[in-house]
């Protein structure tokens, strides 16, 4: 019986959503919505079908720029102030945290922090790696600092170590700690990510957020490093990250 011949690596099909992510020109999320918006061509026609898979040997363009597969990733943690935008570009021109990094890169962010939210957040172009720490099925743990407009009842702190009923289902913190001599500043660890969740578990019971900083992100912290600054992961770090989404 005659064996199928190996198909070399140009003739190998890939989901276009992933190719452009692999590129480090997007996350897959955001790679879907360009190619819905008909800023995606392949071979020179332009594509909209999610899920359509390509070869490497096609030329895919998005906005007009050709891409390619090969790319030396990078992967940098930024402790975010205030006032900064999660996004690499925008529309209004408000600062961005890809702003606040000297590189020619496209760079995109892991997942985003509400503007005035401050701490950790990665920034990458390993769109791979960026679409698994942000999908649900990975539980990456989240810390947050949370700042109250008043100090918590004690039965309302047990109320949310239970978990409270979002219109998007219920949510549950994996640790809650609340501060014994001011009972208006608590830390919360999540695993699932929804939008805007930690401030509308407070806002459930009845509490309103003034501040709010994330300590850490899949186990990194902001340490050492001021409001603004930033650092490149090192390559245990890296590795680290890639075991806990099973990259590696």
């Amino acid at each position: 019986m005659k064996t199928k011949p190996k198909q070399t690596e140009t003739e190998q099909t890939i989901r276009l959503n992933k190719f452009i992510a692999d590129a480090g020109i997007a996350s897959r999320r955001k790679a879907d919505e360009l190619i819905a918006e008909g800023r995606v061509k392949v071979d020179g026609k332009a594509v909209t079908e999610l899920g359509t898979k390509i070869t490497k040997a096609n030329l895919v363009t998005v906005d007009g720029d050709p891409i390619t597969h090969v790319q030396h990733f990078k992967y940098i943690l930024i402790n975010k102030p205030k006032d900064t935008i999660t996004s690499s570009k925008d529309e209004f021109g408000r600062k961005t945290v890809v702003d606040l990094i000297r590189t020619r890169a496209r760079l995109f962010t892991v997942g985003r922090l509400d503007r005035n939210t401050t701490g950790v957040i990665l920034v990458t172009n390993d769109g791979d790696l960026a679409h698994r720490l942000t999908h649900p099925a990975y539980q990456i743990e989240r810390t947050y600092k949370v700042g109250l407009d008043k100090e918590m009842k004690i039965e309302d702190i047990k109320r949310l170590a239970m978990g409270v009923d979002l219109e998007d289902g219920r949510a549950e913190p994996v640790e809650l700690a609340v501060m014994p001599d001011d009972r208006s500043v608590a830390y919360i660890t999540l695993r699932e990510g929804r939008n805007r969740e930690v401030r509308r578990m407070f806002e459930a019971l009845g509490y309103e957020v003034r501040k709010l900083d994330r300590k850490s992100f899949a186990g990194l912290t902001a340490s050492g490093l001021a409001r603004g600054e930033y650092r490149h992961l090192t390559r245990n770090e890296i590795l680290s990250l890639k075991k806990i989404v099973k990259l590696i």
